[in-house]
């Protein structure tokens, strides 16, 4: 009898694409996938690490699984699991660590397992991960998620992903079309572009050769490939947002009028602290010239409070900054002290109360500027793709510029790119 599998995953999109891959290459060794709530032979979580209620929740699943389904195995992966091998392995009931150069291997590993011995562990040094393993979701929802690019170069101050993902490394062209046109065969309507530094894409060797590829290259090739109609961007850095790119997509008839651009404060002392790559005039630049070219365009902002040394009065000016900004939502982050980050090592520590009063000041702006986005629309018609999922009688979709639609659930309406008035 076939052994069953279940998985997890917490944090990104790169997590979820990642998942997906990882359960598809499990069915393919014979195990069957089945519901993370039922009980399995092996549990798999694919892990985040960007907050500490991330290392968290990951505790609290495995403690679960334990009280449901002591024999099962477990199996932890992803970049808590990279960055912390030990002490995951040290929880109780996990029975295996696999790092970042292990994961793709999981049925490897799961094969040569026996509940009740220790954990093991299965890492290396983030520096000797060079590979590159193309991953993407299907079957799981009617947008995927595709993974053209990994890790990063960058070394801001606050976070541990290049730690946990190593060096920027990224897909051929020719090998994310070719991924393409396998999901342009199946149902699949609209891929996400994921990354970790998705504007770095062509960076680091693919096949052993130094490849001589861009991020603009890439989205130039997808518009003259047929069979997928909508791509998102999913997150990319103001510094390699392009005005090409921003340009192109303004003219594309395949990508969607959607930017999700990291900030992370509005006060360019603060972004000094954090080391990031750019000032706050920058991004300012590029949203003008977003809605210059496309005043529909929706502009999402990550943005983290009570960093080090951010001051009621900088935090203030993040505040208005934002408020100025014509960007339709946030993504708001408290933040949280990461080992092995120079941040822990900065003065002028912000209270954690401060961090959380931050924190829900900006979602209540972040909330405003939804609502106003989406009350510019009112009356239009948009090209919406719904979902499959009936909850509760009712079925949600998205339109172009990511306006959340809900309606009636109807069968005739799943999976389906409509003009719908908003």
């Amino acid at each position: 009898m076939s052994k069953t599998v279940a998985f997890h995953t917490l944090g990104c999109k790169l997590n979820f694409s990642e998942t997906s891959s990882l359960g598809r290459s499990m069915e393919a060794e014979g195990f069957v996938k089945t519901n993370f709530d039922d009980i399995a032979d092996v549990y798999v979580i694919n892990t985040c690490s960007v907050t500490e209620n991330a290392d968290k929740e990951c505790r609290q699943i495995v403690r679960k699984i334990q009280r449901k389904s002591p024999e099962s195995l477990v199996v932890i992966t992803g970049c808590y699991a990279q960055l912390k091998p030990k002490e995951i392995s040290e929880i109780e009931g996990v029975d295996l660590v696999l790092g970042a150069a292990e994961k793709f291997n999981l049925a490897h590993h799961i094969k040569e397992l026996s509940k009740g011995d220790s954990a093991k562990i299965c890492s290396c040094d983030i520096e000797e991960v060079n590979g590159f393993n193309a991953s993407y979701s299907v079957s799981d929802r009617t947008r995927t998620f595709l993974k053209v690019q990994d890790g990063c170069d960058y070394n801001c101050s606050f976070c541990t992903i290049p730690l946990a993902r190593g060096h920027s490394r990224s897909d051929s062209i020719a090998n994310v079309i070719e991924n393409v046109k396998s999901l342009a065969a199946g149902a699949t309507k609209e891929i996400v572009l994921t990354g970790i530094n998705l504007g770095d894409f062509g960076k680091g060797n693919f096949g052993g050769k130094k490849k001589e590829e861009t991020f603009f290259d890439l989205v130039q090739e997808l518009e003259q490939t047929e069979g997928i109609n909508r791509y998102r961007i999913s997150s990319i850095e103001p510094n390699l947002l392009s005005n090409d790119i921003i340009e192109f997509v303004a003219k594309s008839n395949r990508f969607m009028p959607h930017f999700h651009i990291p900030l992370q404060s509005g006060s360019n002392e603060i972004l000094a602290l954090m080391r990031r790559r750019y000032q706050r005039e920058l991004y300012a630049d590029r949203v003008k010239r977003i809605k210059e070219l496309m005043p529909h365009c929706c502009i999402g902002v990550d943005v983290i409070v009570g960093f080090p040394g951010e001051t009621e009065e900088l935090f203030q000016e993040t505040f208005a900054f934002l408020h100025s900004l014509d960007v339709s939502y946030f993504h708001v982050f408290t933040y949280s002290e990461r080992t092995n980050t120079l941040a822990t090592e900065m003065d002028q520590v912000v209270p954690q109360h401060i961090r959380n009063e931050r924190n829900k000041l900006l979602r209540n702006l972040s909330y405003q500027k939804m609502r106003y986005f989406t009350e510019q629309h009112v009356g239009q018609k948009r090209p919406v793709l719904f979902e499959h999922a009936n909850k509760n009688g009712m079925m949600e979709g998205y339109s172009d510029n990511y306006i959340k639609v809900q309606v009636a659930h109807n069968t005739a309406l799943e999976n389906q790119v409509v003009e719908w008035q908003l």
